[in-house]
């Protein structure tokens, strides 16, 4: 019994040493079947309604879409990307999922949601702290590897430097708070000053 790369490599040597004269035959095998491979996906596509062909280049255009997700997931474990920080009940989870009850991981789940929201704050105050510990890893490791990228050419790989949006102040609440006048009450006021000049 070979393994199927062991075949693969054993077929690709036979057909590297055919002579041009007898691969002849398998290359206008190929055109024959291709020309009616076409046949059939043109009669195919002539058939579908509108609406069957959209949701097919949909479902194509999410394949693709999925596809691009998984190359770029495995690129970036192989360049050695951080995994991204736990939150508090993640780290609690990881810590009692095997001794949970329960015999599906939906059931263990439900019961480690209900004891998570059973603890008080103070319990879960180790978790938070884990969690914030964890937090800062992933910065400081995130920060080293984007430099890592950066010196390896490729910034397309960092995270961008956007501001983020400031906390509203009290008087931006308030201004948010009041509602805007309408058109109007805006003509009323405009009439109001000019009567008023």
């Amino acid at each position: 019994e070979m393994s199927v790369v062991d075949l693969m490599k054993s077929i690709a040597g036979a057909w590297k040493v055919l002579p041009v004269s007898q691969k002849e035959v398998y290359v206008e095998a190929t055109k024959t079947d291709w020309k009616r491979y076409e046949k059939q996906l043109a009669t195919y596509k002539a058939q579908l309604t509108p609406a069957q062909a959209e949701a097919l280049r949909e479902e194509r255009r999410i394949q693709q879409a999925r596809r691009r997700l998984i190359k770029t997931r495995r690129e970036l474990s192989v360049l050695g990307k951080p995994k991204r920080p736990r939150n508090s009940f993640n780290i609690f989870v990881a810590e009692h999922f095997k001794e949970s009850e329960g015999i599906s991981p939906t059931a263990k789940m439900k019961q480690l949601f209900d004891g998570w929201q059973k603890l008080s704050d103070s319990q879960k105050q180790p978790y938070l702290q884990l969690a914030e510990d964890d937090k800062v890893r992933y910065e400081n490791e995130m920060t080293l590897w984007e430099t890592k990228m950066v010196e390896l050419g490729r910034e397309d790989l960092v995270r961008s430097k956007k501001q983020k949006p400031k906390k509203k102040t009290v008087e931006t609440m308030k201004q948010a708070v009041t509602p805007k006048a309408s058109s109007r009450e805006n003509k009323a006021n405009l009439q109001l000053k000019k009567s008023e000049e």
